[in-house]
């Protein structure tokens, strides 16, 4: 990977780690939150697509198929990461996701597209799983144990569901999501040619229906009441988000035009340290030093993929 490359990726990484730190921290407010997020963003960020190549070389047809796609993608993917950050630990949601992501993503790759990873890339699938498990086997406490065995007692085998760590679920749904995003983006920028910040800001805007359509099934109006005191509550955080998200995205996406998919992905979960030193400090999460050990594995492994 040549010099610029990582440092469009190392950046990404500081501005994700830092967007999610602040989603976790209005993760209470759901789908306000978001409306408010990507309308922002796209808004934000709308200026600075004629002086960074327009549309790119797509044509529009392929910009719109595209931006289609992916806000589908982004929209599921946003949706349940904000689920599993008001429901689990932000550590365990976090590195879970951003392990479980690059980990499909070769998969997908190997399984349907006939890539062949080496020694060193399987050595690093290994080492990412290991470190994902434990990451997230850290998240249970004792008392969750406890109220599984009462389920498993009362409901036999729907009971036992019960003790999986909804951290580890929902960070693996989100890894999922991301692995389906990251494949699709990194084709409509390399294989049609969209510019990433016009992509960007399109795919925005597309998640705006999205989101007015759950707050309207929210109930006779009462989610779109939300939005003004939303605005007026969280408008720094949302200002933070509609420039650290898009941001560490359209240096992904720029990336992504210099340097094999496979490099960067991996690179990018350096974000998962920073996260979780976060998560220990600031919340206290259990295990402390098993955590940022864990983290480190997963960082490990994600890095042997990409050698």
């Amino acid at each position: 990977m040549s010099l610029t490359a990582l440092l469009l990726v190392l950046t990404a990484a500081v501005a994700h780690a830092a967007w999610n730190i602040i989603a976790h921290g209005a993760s209470r407010s759901g789908i306000p939150f978001l409306w408010w997020a990507s309308l922002g963003s796209a808004v934000l960020w709308a200026g600075l697509i004629p002086v960074t190549g327009g549309i790119g070389s797509a044509g529009v047809r392929e910009l719109l198929l595209g931006i289609a796609v992916s806000s589908v993608l982004h929209v599921a993917y946003m949706l349940v990461l904000q689920r599993g950050y008001a429901r689990g630990e932000l550590s365990t949601v976090y590195a879970t996701a951003r392990g479980s992501g690059p980990l499909l993503t070769v998969l997908v790759a190997v399984l349907v597209l006939g890539e062949r990873p080496g020694p060193v890339a399987l050595l690093g699938i290994g080492v990412l799983l290991v470190g994902v498990v434990g990451f997230g086997l850290l998240g249970r406490e004792a008392r969750g144990r406890g109220r599984a065995h009462r389920d498993s007692t009362q409901r036999g085998a729907a009971g036992r569901l019960g003790r999986v760590d909804p951290s580890i679920g929902y960070g693996v749904l989100t890894g999922t999501a991301i692995a389906a995003y990251t494949l699709w983006d990194t084709f409509v920028v390399t294989e049609w040619g969209v510019s990433p910040v016009a992509f960007m800001v399109g795919c925005a805007l597309g998640e705006v229906p999205f989101f007015t359509l759950a707050l309207v099934r929210g109930g006779a109006g009462d989610g779109l009441r939300r939005l003004l005191p939303e605005l007026r509550a969280n408008w720094r955080a949302l200002l933070a988000f509609g420039v650290l998200s898009p941001l560490s995205y359209v240096l992904v996406l720029t990336a992504v035009t210099i340097a094999p998919v496979s490099l960067v992905a991996p690179v990018r979960e350096v974000s998962v340290i920073l996260v979780g030193l976060y998560g220990v400090w600031r919340f206290r999460e259990s295990r402390p030093v098993l955590r940022i050990l864990a983290a480190i594995v997963v960082v490990a492994g994600v890095v042997l993929i990409g050698l």
